[in-house]
This record gives C-alpha cells, sequence and structure tokens, in this order.
C-alpha cells in the first residue's frame, strides 16, 4: 500500500513539475507558479540518490528564489526554501558546510513567520531549524560508527543491507522535512485547479 502511496505521490508531483514548467513558458513572471514548481521539485527530491537528491534540491532553491524575486514577501515560498536549504544541510556529511545550509534556513523560516506570524506551521519549522544542526551531527556521528564497525571481511549481502539502511535513512529524514511541503502544494495545487493527473495504466 506505501509503495502504491509513494507511486502516486511521484505520479502527482511530477505531473506537477511539468505543469508548473509548461506554465512558465507562457508566463515567467508567476511567483505562485514558480512556487508549485519549487516545491514539486523538492518533493520528486525525495525519490532520488543523494547526488541527484542535491541537484534537484539546488534546482528548487533557484526556483524559489525566482519566485521571491518578483515577490519578496511570499510567504510560501520563503518557508520552502528554508525546507530546501534544511533538505540540502542532511544530505551534506560536512558539518561547517551543513550549517552554512541550517543557518540560511533559520533565516528564510524567520522571514516566513514575520510576514505570516499566524501560521503554526511556520512557527514550528523555525522551532525545529533550531534542532537540526544537532539532530544532523548524530545522524551522520552514527552512520560513521556504524561504517567503522562494519567488518572489513563482510559478504556483500552485508554491505548491500547497510547501504539499504543508509538510503532508508535519508528518505526517514527527508520525509520529515519535506512532509509539510507535500501538504501545502497539494493544498496550492488545488486552489490553481490544476487538469487531473493521467489516469493510472491499466493493470
Amino acid at each position: 500500500m506505501e509503495m502504491q502511496s509513494d507511486f502516486d505521490r511521484l505520479l502527482f508531483f511530477e505531473h506537477a513539475r511539468k505543469t508548473a514548467e509548461a506554465t512558465y513558458q507562457m508566463n515567467p513572471q508567476d511567483a505562485d507558479n514558480l512556487t508549485r514548481w519549487g516545491g514539486a521539485l523538492l518533493e520528486l527530491s525525495q525519490f532520488q540518490n543523494v547526488s541527484d537528491s542535491k541537484k534537484m534540491i539546488e534546482d528548487a532553491i533557484t526556483r524559489l528564489e525566482e519566485a521571491l524575486s518578483l515577490n519578496p514577501n511570499k510567504h510560501d515560498a520563503l518557508w520552502c526554501l528554508g525546507n530546501a536549504h534544511t533538505s540540502h544541510a542532511f544530505l551534506t556529511s560536512d558539518q561547517e558546510e551543513a550549517k552554512v545550509y541550517f543557518d540560511k534556513a533559520a533565516g528564510y523560516f524567520q522571514q516566513a513567520v514575520s510576514e505570516d506570524p499566524n501560521n503554526e506551521l511556520y512557527t514550528k519549522s523555525l522551532e525545529v531549524a533550531a534542532k537540526a544542526p544537532q539532530l544532523h551531527k548524530e545522524i551522520h556521528q552514527q552512520a560513521a560508527a556504524a561504517a567503522a564497525s562494519e567488518p572489513s571481511t563482510s559478504s556483500r549481502t552485508k554491505t548491500t543491507k547497510k547501504k539499504q539502511k543508509s538510503t532508508d535513512l535519508k528518505y526517514d529524514i527527508l520525509g520529515w522535512v519535506i512532509l509539510a511541503v507535500g501538504v501545502v502544494a497539494w493544498v496550492g495545487f488545488a486552489k490553481s485547479h490544476m487538469p487531473p493527473p493521467p489516469p493510472p495504466p491499466p493493470r
């Protein structure tokens, strides 16, 4: 069931990305569309390997920054940008480099709260952002310790399982960071009266 749900999400956000891209060709000055595009890319980044995920997050950041260049007070774009930088930080193993992303994320969350102080989601994101660097440190220390404790003569099966655990951990991290973006994106897409995504292929 969860696999089907993930597949449905993948289809939905891929459709949203393509729709936003097409809309951009007709109207590159639409800040709402750019925000939806950035949000869709951020969601799709969860389904990629680490390298591709980082590239997709960077593309999302570009779209969201473009939205803010058109409307600097757009709180949902500020909030999505905070999530994008948080996601990028968690995919970065170097703590100093990750801290730069976490600091940027906190700044964007603070701006989003300033623009819409009654939004509980923005306030909660700002609170979580303060704890994110410590969580990052613990996660990467545990990953390093797990890698160090792995015997050098381990079998291919154990190595594969370790890689699977690492991949699962990546998805867990990104999941909690990006989950709320999905909710906001779904609402945004529904409000924009998008045509429904293509029907699933017959079984």
